[in-house]
């Protein structure tokens, strides 16, 4: 009897990437990819519905970022594993990775073969970490930690991060209130609450703060008003 192949959803906001892992995942008879996300939003809505069993997330995704895709994939969808796909393997990010419990993390250069690796060991349940994020991660761990220095992001809630991603590429109030489908107020709310916890008063301020925790990158166009 065959066995019933490990489903997929990729999320990258680059469609040539989308399309070259499906490419080299539909070579491999125990894999499916059951969806394909091109931002972080998308990502979490294809992962509630369609249930996937791996999900291979890029970090850098306009709307959702997906660190906080993550966060609400796990929340969302318990029994789906997480694989980090990015570009990017700087401190910022490992940090994260590492605490909001995703269950690998890869970086683009990573050949065809680790990636399938990867996933089967995900699936089962077990961590797979390419060496050089493994090292970070290790290193990390086997330092003191300092509650003092406790990153201000931790403070945020989902929708906070939500609000401050989408202030960091330049929306204004009014467009952030349309894709997050609230109101106007909830959003003027919101944006108080972020520049109250973190002590920043300026969208400048705020765009700063998104790159350097990752939650933006630095390359981003932005329109600042």
């Amino acid at each position: 009897m065959n066995k019933k192949p490990i489903t997929i959803l990729l999320a990258d906001d680059h469609q040539i990437v989308r399309e070259g892992c499906r490419s080299l995942l539909e070579r491999e008879r125990d894999m499916k990819v059951i969806g394909e996300a091109k931002s972080g939003r998308q990502a979490v809505q294809l992962a509630r519905t369609l249930r996937p069993e791996v999900v291979v997330l890029d970090i850098a995704m306009p709307l959702l970022n997906g660190l906080e895709a993550a966060r609400q994939i796990r929340r969302a969808v318990p029994n789906a594993k997480v694989l980090i796909l990015s570009a990017h393997g700087d401190d910022a990010y490992v940090e994260q990775v590492a605490a909001l419990g995703a269950a690998g993390f890869l970086l683009k250069h990573t050949s065809s073969h680790d990636l399938a690796e990867a996933i089967r060991e995900v699936q089962k349940g077990r961590a797979f970490f390419a060496p050089s994020i493994s090292k970070q991660v290790k290193d990390r761990t086997q330092k003191p930690t300092d509650p003092e220095g406790s990153r201000k992001s931790n403070r945020l809630s989902s929708r906070e991060i939500e609000v401050l991603q989408l202030i960091a590429e330049g929306k204004p109030n009014k467009q952030v209130a349309a894709e997050l489908g609230v109101s106007f107020k909830t959003v003027d709310k919101h944006r108080q609450n972020l520049m109250n916890k973190l002590d920043i008063h300026d969208v400048t301020g705020l765009t700063r703060y998104a790159i350097s925790e990752g939650i933006i990158e630095s390359n981003v166009r932005l329109t600042i008003t």
